[in-house]
């Protein structure tokens, strides 16, 4: 086999047989309070798929997300998103910035200096992790996805449920 080819193979296997890390056998639970007051908890959830984005105001592809994220959140009643900003500030700054943007699902605000575990800081921004209707974490992208990815995967992942 060629150089060449080994390459290719070698980059079309790695993302799908690397664990990044993120992916948990137990349910993930944590409580973060709500912009705008309140708190959530991610078991509050359970039963859905549940998709946590890591996200900052100053991240241009986090910026990119929020439309195709808001879609997701409110075209799909089998999924749930929840926005996690990754940054320090006050609660008018985040609120200006969402009044660009038609924000569908809830904002929680992450303590920089004490993340929510199992998954702590997130290694880039965005990253985008999949609870499982268990709670459990089946998926992280780190990185900008697309809506459609995420749902082509929590499709997959829900046909592999339903024909067990």
């Amino acid at each position: 086999m060629s150089r060449r080819a080994l390459a290719v193979l070698f980059c079309c296997l790695l993302p799908g047989a690397v664990n990044s890390g993120y992916e948990t056998d137990t349910p993930v639970d944590f409580t973060l309070p709500e912009l705008g007051g309140g708190e959530v908890s991610v078991s509050d959830y359970r039963g859905q798929w549940v998709v946590l984005n890591y996200w900052a105001t100053w991240c241009a592809p986090c910026r990119k997300e929020i439309p195709e994220l808001s879609r997701m959140h409110t075209e799909r009643k089998d999924i749930t998103v929840l926005g996690l900003v990754f940054e320090e500030a006050d609660d008018s700054n985040f609120e200006t910035f969402l009044g660009e943007f038609d924000v569908s699902y809830p904002i929680l605000q992450v303590d920089v200096f004490h993340p929510p575990e199992p998954f702590g800081a997130p290694r880039v921004l965005p990253t985008t992790i999949v609870l499982d209707p268990a709670g459990r974490s089946v998926k992280a992208f780190l990185g900008p996805v697309t809506g459609a990815a995420i749902e082509q995967f929590i499709d997959a992942q829900a046909g592999m449920h339903s024909a067990r």
